[in-house]
């Protein structure tokens, strides 16, 4: 009698990876950036200041993004082609841009947060 497998259907059948696109890990689908985002980040830019930009790598759910936070904490996050292009995104219009897994997210960040819990936003 054979021995019965807990995984798989017998010998020389190992998992696969599904085909297709490079961002496909898994069951999730990472999205790419896309104009629409960069006009976001634009717009943000414009509107607010003392904004710096923290470049936050490519994760298992989440491409490269660009955090950038306002001189009060206010925040936007979106998704960028590179972390490249977030540098030189933040370098032409003057804005100090840091890695965020070395130096971490601001604490006006953290304290906006909590500011808007408090008052019952999301």
């Amino acid at each position: 009698m054979a021995p019965m497998r807990l995984f798989g259907r017998g010998r020389g059948q190992r998992f696969r990876r599904p085909s297709g696109d490079a961002a496909r890990t898994g069951s999730t689908r990472v999205r790419a950036s896309s104009s629409h985002d960069e006009q976001h980040l634009e717009d943000f830019v414009s509107s607010r200041e003392g904004v710096e930009g923290f470049v936050e790598p490519r994760t298992a759910v989440s491409d490269v993004t660009l955090l950038l936070v306002a001189w009060d904490g206010e925040f936007t996050r979106r998704r960028v082609p590179s972390a490249d292009w977030a540098y030189t995104f933040c370098r032409r219009r003057g804005i100090a841009a840091y890695e965020a897994g070395v130096v971490g997210i601001p604490p006006r960040m953290r304290e906006y947060i909590r500011r808007k819990k408090e008052r019952g936003q999301s």
